[in-house]
């Protein structure tokens, strides 16, 4: 069974990247917390998380053939996000639609890696989500909404995974898979 994450450490996510909101949700970050900024080019601020906490598996090449394996199985496909929302704990999001590949793929992966819960189970249901930002002062969904708006709807089309590395100063891409049938790696 893994150990929760210690933040101070890093952890590890499994994503989808979303260009046509990257430089939204990157200038979010760089407002609200810019240690967590990348500068590696094929870091994916903008993404829907398919599987977090997730180990960094450097040296773990097994599992790095099984997410591969799993991701190579799936079918590549678009997506549109345009609805935004709020979850309970007040992080405001996108919703993808549809959204039942990328519940699909979650599923398939906590399958493989049943230690792995996605966000250490600690929300029961896990729904697919952009986040955009968080309620605060002078954050609200109306608010979002308005500052987005422009970049809706976005189409996006899910053809690659990452494994993304969140740590504060050392955000990075650690590997990357298509999805569907060709299948390569990034990163070490």
């Amino acid at each position: 069974m893994p150990v929760s994450p210690d933040p101070r450490e890093g952890h590890g996510a499994l994503v989808v990247p979303v260009a046509a909101l990257e430089e939204f949700v990157r200038g979010r970050h760089a407002h609200y917390d810019p240690a967590y900024l990348s500068a590696d080019p094929s870091f994916a601020h903008a993404h829907i998380t398919l599987l977090s906490p997730f180990p960094s598996l450097e040296q773990m090449p097994s599992e790095r053939d099984i997410v591969g394996q799993i991701l190579s199985a799936a079918t590549p496909f678009a997506f549109t996000l345009e609805r935004v929302a709020t979850f309970p704990n007040g992080i405001i999001h996108l919703v993808p639609e549809p959204s039942e590949p990328f519940a699909a793929l979650t599923r398939a992966l906590v399958a493989a890696f049943p230690a792995y819960q996605p966000y250490g189970g600690q929300f029961g249901t896990v729904s697919p989500h952009l986040t955009l930002d968080a309620v605060g002062p002078g954050v609200s969904e109306q608010r979002v909404r308005e500052w987005v708006a422009p970049l809706l709807p976005a189409a996006g089309y899910a053809r690659r995974a990452h494994l993304s590395w969140y740590q504060a100063g050392h955000c990075r891409t650690l590997a990357g898979w298509e999805i569907g049938p060709a299948r390569d790696s990034i990163g070490g």
